[in-house]
């Protein structure tokens, strides 16, 4: 089950808090300093659901949790 975590801050453009899957090897991680960590899901839907109780706009972040990123 993966382990996700979510960038504390926000993409310049979109002002989105992206998701991120830790065991990504695609280089997208942010830096451990900027890495809140959600937990385990089974799913990213969950991760980011799970997200959006720290932040109003969350994503999925393109490269490492594709089937969650919506713009």
């Amino acid at each position: 089950m993966p382990i996700y975590v979510v960038n504390k801050n926000a993409q310049p453009n979109s002002r989105d808090h992206e998701v991120h899957d830790l065991a990504s090897t695609k280089d997208c991680l942010p830096i451990a300093a900027n890495q809140l960590r959600l937990g385990y899901f089974g799913n990213c839907a969950d991760a980011v659901r799970a997200a959006k109780q720290y932040y109003g706009d969350v994503n999925g972040c393109y490269y490492c949790v594709p089937a969650c990123h919506t713009t």
